[in-house]
């Protein structure tokens, strides 16, 4: 039996290889389709070739920052907006606030959420779709 979200695709863009290949197997288990960038330019790259359907988002990163990523997909005309959900360190009110400006659906401060809860809020953003989620 085929699941409902295999066709839901995530760019998960995180550079901690550690936390990226437990996300990443996690939501695979959950049946999404799941690309991985490890850089601000190998998302950037990414998300020309394809539009997924939820890109997490990492704000501290190399070569270029998640803040610059979202920045160049709004500045971009080629580039299709997805919806960002990001996952960071950064806990600063202000950051915070700036990511959802450019357009953040939700924010997780890495320290502060456990892996099964950010799996929770994704399945249900993809169930709700970007129009009708309510971040918690």
């Amino acid at each position: 039996m085929v699941m409902a979200d295999t066709d839901k695709k995530i760019l998960l863009v995180e550079d901690d290889e550690f936390l990226s290949s437990l996300i990443k197997n996690r939501l695979h288990r959950e049946n999404f389709r799941v690309a991985l960038a490890t850089d601000g330019e190998e998302a950037i790259e990414a998300l020309k070739k394809e539009t997924p359907d939820l890109v997490l988002l990492d704000l501290i990163l190399p070569k270029r920052l998640g803040f610059e990523v979202m920045e160049e997909v709004q500045n971009n005309p080629e580039i299709k907006r997805p919806p960002f959900m990001i996952i960071s360190n950064l806990s600063q009110k202000e950051d915070v606030k700036r990511a959802q400006d450019l357009g953040a659906v939700d924010y997780f401060i890495k320290a502060q959420i456990m892996i099964d809860d950010l799996i929770k809020r994704v399945k249900a953003f993809m169930d709700a779709g970007a129009d009708n989620y309510v971040p918690e």
